[in-house]
């Protein structure tokens, strides 16, 4: 009978950056990191006034909360059913909360977010979005992207009444079709990617895809081996490009686990 081998666990490296850009006053980009709890999370806010900033941080503070304090108490113990079934609540929590503030607030009416949410768990990626905020494997120095947009855009694409080429250059790239706070529910969009050491997760805003290519992306990350390296490089081209909107990412690269200290004395007494 063949010896099943264990499986690896992997120790992840944590980066966040956000930046207003070069046409937006304000920021409506929200970011938060809980490396204890393995899990980031990424929103771009949307509405008049300050409402998109309001949308987004709630949704970012909510879910770290919620979902970082689960997740420190359910440790090892939670099966990957669990875990997604505990981001299915808080983000259902967090949409009814941002819904709820801009129906009683007129200053929010309408506001809304899109979400990225990722919980490493050993040599898995549990994955979770909402709108067209993305998420990027860079592997074996390749670049794939792992989340589908939820937009106009990429349902025209589906349908073959347009190419990529012809969404690249679109007047509608900020029309989604799925956001969290617009209406009282919304499906979370959850994928399991197997993980292995050297990859790395980008999490970004439109802010950052709509101004760079995947070309350009996958060239950065092969450039900069540093994670706070490359996601500062990452900002400054989406702003020499342009910068038309609040620029965000997050990058998590897996570690392999290293081997277990050996002891001096190599024999038992």
């Amino acid at each position: 009978m063949p010896t099943l081998q264990p499986v690896p666990t992997l120790r992840f490296e944590f980066v966040s950056a956000t930046d207003t850009g070069r046409s937006r006053s304000n920021n409506e980009d929200s970011v938060v990191l809980d490396e204890t709890a393995a899990l980031a999370v990424l929103a771009d806010g949307m509405g008049g006034y300050n409402a998109g900033e309001v949308a987004s941080g709630m949704a970012t503070s909510f879910i770290k909360a919620e979902l970082g304090r689960w997740l420190s108490e359910a440790s090892t113990q939670a099966t990957d059913t669990d875990v997604r079934r505990a981001m299915d609540i808080c983000v259902d929590n967090a949409n009814r909360a941002i819904f709820n503030a801009a129906n009683s607030n007129p200053q929010y009416a309408g506001m809304g977010t899109t979400l990225v949410v990722a919980v490493l768990r050993e040599s898995r990626l549990l994955l979770g979005h909402i709108g067209d905020s993305r998420a990027y494997r860079w592997r074996d120095s390749e670049l794939s992207q792992i989340t589908r947009d939820h937009s106009l855009l990429q349902e025209q694409m589906d349908a073959g009444l347009i190419t990529p080429e012809q969404a690249a250059v679109s007047n509608h790239k900020n029309l989604v079709t799925r956001a969290v706070g617009v209406e009282d529910t919304v499906l979370l969009e959850t994928h399991l990617h197997q993980t292995q050491p050297g990859d790395c997760i980008l999490m970004c805003s439109d802010g950052l895809s709509d101004m760079i290519d995947d070309d350009q992306i996958a060239s950065l990350l092969r450039e900069h081996d540093s994670l706070p390296e490359a996601a500062q490089a990452l900002v400054e081209a989406a702003n020499d490009a342009g910068g038309r909107d609040n620029i965000s990412v997050i990058l998590v690269r897996a570690l392999g686990t290293p081997p277990a200290a050996r002891a001096w004395w190599p024999f038992r007494r």
